[in-house]
């Protein structure tokens, strides 16, 4: 029984399953700092710049509360190739010259849909591929994955940006995400839907509903949201802060995520995650109250590196959020917490945008993290461990989507 990042690789289909979640995180990452080059250049507006990046994940909401009850409805492969084939074929479409801006955020809206049911469908599929015992082992080896992908994704994105154009950029994340669609077509078998019944919007509502209704999930969901995307608001005004060295402190925020999810998933005792969850919160907005001194690159650098260590926070409390789960809900749980997530993201980076508009970058980051602070502190009186209700058998997730 695996227990070791190593030993994961000897479980069938999670190399192919790894391979094609990196292969994507790589798609994104490029394309999203060539976007946010091309756009602040066309535009010089901190506000659309901001947007172009993490636009789609406005789209997120839109897609949980209409399309995530067919992450469990649909046979995982093919709804996994098809989605990456969608992103594919959209980046395509962004590297068209002179692609208006309405059109350029038309595609990024629908990116964001279909990135809204596929958080859903590949978690999902984790649970199948992974015996359900190591579920936080993988899902935080995944989170190293993506950091260390997004660090050398923004380093391959500024060298192509730089060397070719950003629409050159564009076009080989486009050729990321079709060979994530060949993986996951050639390296994964074919599996039935996880649950039986129609996708709807209705039964999408009535899921959600029930899941939110829970006072402990609530908060879980509450805190896995909002302290997390107001920081990655901060992260999206990197380009307006300092454009010329984006790509250090995007990269620097990459490393310092894999650090703290590597010590959380693989090396943090059980008795230590609930308690070190809300400290590793405020750890990641705390030091981004010192870009009100405007610091240079490099202290800019190994503070953001600093901080993003706390975005293992969400790891631990994702754990917590699985225990809490009912059964069969799983996959449309998960989803709606990944979709409300990158939602937030969206809001917060547009809400970054705007402030950066009528202020400057470094004030709309120290506001930002501020913010991120006092709701942790806000939020913590309900997510101690004591007042969490766990349900009964939280880990048995067959036949269930995550």
């Amino acid at each position: 029984m695996p227990r070791t990042y190593r030993s994961l690789a000897r479980v069938p289909e999670f190399t192919p399953f790894f391979a094609a979640a990196a292969l994507r995180v790589g798609a994104s990452t490029v394309s999203g700092l060539a976007l946010a080059v091309l756009v602040y250049d066309r535009t010089r507006s901190p506000l659309l710049s901001a947007l172009s990046m993490f636009g789609p994940s406005f789209a997120q909401m839109l897609g949980a509360t209409l399309l995530l009850s067919a992450a469990d409805r649909l046979p995982p492969r093919a709804a996994l190739g098809g989605l990456s084939a969608v992103g594919a074929l959209g980046t395509l479409v962004l590297a068209v010259p002179g692609l208006p801006l309405w059109a350029l955020f038309a595609v990024l809206l629908g990116q964001g849909l279909a990135d809204s049911l596929a958080g859903g469908v590949r978690y999902g599929l984790l649970t199948e591929v992974l015996p359900a015992e190591d579920y936080l082992l993988g899902r935080s080896l995944l989170a190293v994955c993506s950091g260390v992908t997004q660090i050398a994704g923004y380093a391959l994105g500024g060298l192509l940006v730089a060397a070719i154009s950003p629409r050159g950029a564009l076009l080989t994340a486009a050729g990321l995400s079709l060979a994530a669609v060949l993986t996951v077509r050639f390296g994964l078998r074919r599996r039935e839907p996880r649950a039986s019944g129609r996708p709807s919007p209705a039964e999408t509502w009535r899921t959600n509903a029930a899941l939110f209704r829970d006072p402990s999930r609530r908060a879980l969901y509450l805190a896995l949201w909002v302290p997390n995307g107001l920081i990655v608001g901060c992260e999206s005004l990197f380009v307006p802060y300092d454009a010329a060295h984006a790509g250090l402190l995007f990269g620097s925020a990459a490393a310092g995520m894999l650090v703290g999810d590597t010590l959380a998933g693989r090396y943090l005792p059980a008795r230590l995650r609930a308690r070190l969850a809300a400290p590793l919160r405020l750890l990641l907005a705390a030091p981004y109250l010192v870009f009100v001194l405007e610091p240079g690159p490099v202290v800019a650098a190994v503070t953001v590196a600093v901080a993003s260590v706390g975005f293992s926070a969400g790891l631990l409390m994702q754990e917590r959020l699985v225990a809490l789960l009912p059964e069969g809900t799983q996959g449309q749980a998960l989803g709606l917490h990944s979709a409300g997530m990158l939602t937030m993201q969206g809001v917060c980076a547009a809400l970054a945008g705007l402030l950066a508009q009528y202020t400057s970058a470094p004030v709309a980051m120290t506001v930002l993290a501020a913010a991120s602070v006092a709701v942790t502190l806000v939020l913590e009186p309900a997510l101690r461990t004591s007042r969490l209700r766990v349900h009964p058998s939280p880990t048995s997730v067959r036949g269930t989507a995550q």
